[in-house]
């Protein structure tokens, strides 16, 4: 009776140097340090493990044995789609994307999106298998900031929040760009304004906010671009108290269509509506083609971010580097983890007089 065959088994590293009568660290070099190896002695054992089905070194292996992943972890906090729909946000993943490229890394993008209690947060982060984070503008209450910070690892704050310890972080002034808006505006004969934003809270909010709301956010860089408008009115002599805030949960230009609807219900005096984000000023010109107010005859419009969408709009806006950004957050981290030194880069902007801005009307 004819033996069964049995199948072969698969080649591992053991047995492929074996074969080849090299050692394993020969085996190991064709793969990861090819440069110690003859072109020949690289190719014969790179053809052999094509013919044996050996797929190379185990990662996870590797990694346990150098302690390294290879990765960064991107922590942004929202749905993972948000990273490849907001334009800021895919500006910056570009630049982050390139200075991983650069330095031979991978790139982990943590699905950390909004409405998970602590424990569910603690487990995504913890189990994401990187070698730092790049933490893209989250609440300084976020519960999965707080588990980044139980990590221990190399971490570069962008944007938001400002103050934790022992983390790089880049950003810009956002509260000197802003009041460089209202100053413009204001320099035009601008009175009365109304000013659209993000979410000032991870707690859904859609509406005017009051002063409890507006003064104890938890999001620096919301809070900052207010506090600009209102410094260029105080120091203009318009009483601050007087500016009418409308926060939207969602960062759409929807959103930006219904904050300017509302703000001008609660305020039909208003003249020119300050955005925080070029997509919700985006949607405050789509309420006012549909509800034929003349921009910036009747209401000016800004921005701010210099998305391209708004630039071809003729939007006036502040022009940030967020490209640039992620490529200086990701060279942070990938040149500077070992060092335990945080560092602080505060990048320009610019401020782009566009056709959304004009005197306002004769009362």
């Amino acid at each position: 009776m004819p033996r069964s065959r049995q199948p072969r088994r698969p080649a591992t590293l053991a047995s492929l140097a074996a074969e080849l009568k090299v050692s394993r660290t020969t085996v190991s070099n064709a793969y990861n340090r090819p440069d110690q190896l003859s072109a020949e002695l690289r190719e014969r054992v790179l053809l052999a493990a094509k013919r044996r089905g050996y797929p190379g070194p185990d990662p996870v292996a590797r990694s346990l044995r150098t302690r390294r992943a290879g990765a960064v972890g991107l922590l942004l906090t929202e749905a993972l789609s948000y990273s490849f729909r907001d334009p800021a946000a895919m500006s910056f993943l570009a630049g982050l994307a390139e200075s991983c490229e650069a330095a031979g890394q991978g790139l982990l993008l943590i699905p950390a999106g909004p409405g998970r209690d602590d424990t569910d947060a603690a487990a995504v982060v913890q189990q994401a298998g990187v070698d730092g984070f790049v933490v893209y503008s989250v609440a300084d209450d976020d519960p999965y900031l707080a588990a980044v910070r139980e990590r221990h690892l190399p971490t570069v704050i962008c944007d938001q929040p400002r103050e934790m310890p022992g983390a790089s972080l880049v950003g810009i002034d956002d509260r000197s760009a802003m009041r460089l808006v209202a100053d413009h505006l204001i320099g035009l004969g601008h009175k009365r304004f109304g000013v659209l934003c993000m979410r000032l809270g991870r707690d859904r909010a859609d509406g005017v906010v009051d002063g409890d709301r507006l003064h104890a956010p938890n999001f620096h860089v919301q809070r900052e671009r207010i506090a600009g408008v209102q410094d260029a009115m105080s120091d203009a002599g318009l009483d601050p108290a007087a500016l009418t805030v409308v926060e939207r949960y969602e960062h759409t230009v929807e959103a930006g269509r219904s904050a300017a609807d509302q703000a001008l219900a609660v305020d039909p005096g208003i003249t020119a509506l300050v955005c925080t984000t070029d997509v919700l000023a985006l949607g405050a010109l789509d309420w006012a083609r549909e509800n034929d107010v003349d921009v910036p005859g009747r209401l000016s419009v800004t921005g701010f971010d210099g998305i391209d969408e708004a630039l071809r709009v003729g939007l006036t806006t502040v022009r940030q580097p967020q490209e640039e950004k992620g490529r200086r957050a990701g060279a942070l981290l990938l040149s500077g983890s070992d060092s335990g030194v945080p560092v602080a880069v505060v990048l320009d902007t610019e401020l782009v007089h566009g056709r959304t801005s004009a005197t306002p009307p004769e009362p």
